[in-house]
């Protein structure tokens, strides 16, 4: 990777004072560990350093995305340029194991001969963080994120898997905060709920929200982001496109929530089409900058997996937005009362 020649002003983020994210468009990485479809190394790569040299400088990854294959892929390439140069966040609660049975892609990550399970325990977090590092090539990470607590994952586990993140994961996350390893720690889920039952009862600086505070659905969030810009903790917003729903130039996609849209979402889908057709507005664009307004927002996250996906998600940061677009949003009922817009 070179150093680029100009530094476009339109992607860069108010940063948090101890600089991070930096960028107000971040590389999601979930796609570059094989999510849905095999991506080579070469393509990954040729992303990441599209992604850095086009002024996204915020990257996100977890070990359970491609059982490494994302961190690993991160820290091959981000190692040829200035580590202060860009912000990371990844995050615990799973371990990555070898399994050479492991051939049924039945958590949608195309990668063989590995597995991952839950561990909340404070080795666990410990054992995970560790391995991420030496993944990623790096002594430190600015954001570090507890994946996937809550009801919708665990189910009847939930009560038990709460009281252990709050008993030791997150306790060992904040003393790994206060060695200087993370800047910032907080929880990366895809639910409203956990995020209120963990916010008044541990200190977190950060919420990785992914698929709840979009264009396509903001009511049922707007406690989250009261509290969270009430107690000043920093919510990335992820999966913006909902999955791809709002995603496509033309018309909606095909999935919401990593599985197949039903029929009336697919018709509210095609609402915000139709509406933003008459202001001569790309949806996909809309989508991408509408949870910047909110002031808890701090980046927005993007899973890319092409050069031609970041560019796109780059242009689509930097189009002007006529007000009229949001204003016929609103009068069309697609967006709530009280939200703030671009």
């Amino acid at each position: 990777m070179t150093q680029p020649t100009t530094k476009p002003e339109s992607s860069q983020a108010n940063a948090r004072p101890d600089g991070w994210p930096r960028s107000r468009l971040s590389l999601g990485g979930a796609p570059i560990g094989n999510l849905y479809e095999s991506v080579n190394d070469e393509t990954a790569a040729a992303t990441i350093s599209r992604a850095w040299l086009r002024n996204i400088r915020h990257f996100d990854t977890a070990p359970y995305y491609g059982y490494g294959l994302s961190e690993s892929r991160l820290g091959a390439t981000l190692c040829a340029v200035p580590r202060d140069s860009f912000s990371l966040s990844t995050k615990v609660g799973r371990i990555i194991e070898s399994d050479a049975r492991q051939t049924s892609h039945a958590d949608g990550f195309i990668v063989d001969g590995q597995s991952a399970r839950f561990d909340y325990s404070r080795d666990g977090i410990l054992r995970s963080f560790e391995a991420s590092l030496n993944r990623l090539r790096t002594d430190h990470v600015e954001i570090l994120l507890l994946h996937d607590i809550g009801a919708l994952t665990h189910g009847a586990q939930h009560a038990d898997v709460l009281r252990q993140a709050l008993d030791e994961a997150l306790p060992a996350m904040a003393d790994l905060r206060s060695q200087g390893v993370c800047k910032a720690i907080g929880i990366g889920v895809n639910e409203e709920a956990v995020c209120l039952e963990v916010m008044p009862r541990f200190h977190i600086d950060v919420i990785m929200l992914a698929g709840r505070y979009t264009l396509f659905e903001q009511q049922e969030s707007k406690a989250v982001m009261a509290q969270a810009q009430a107690r000043d903790i920093a919510i990335l917003a992820a999966g913006p496109y909902n999955s791809g729903l709002l995603g496509g130039d033309n018309g909606p996609g095909h999935f919401y929530n990593y599985a197949p849209a039903d029929q009336n979402t697919l018709e509210k889908a095609r609402r915000f089409y139709e509406v933003l057709d008459r202001t001569h507005t790309q949806v996909g664009a809309a989508a991408l900058q509408f949870p910047l307004a909110h002031p808890a927002v701090a980046s927005v996250v993007c899973g890319l997996r092409s050069v031609a996906e970041v560019d796109s998600a780059d242009e689509r940061i930097k189009i002007a937005i006529p007000a009229d677009a949001w204003r016929a949003l609103r009068d069309a009922g697609l967006i709530a009362d009280g939200i703030p817009t671009p």
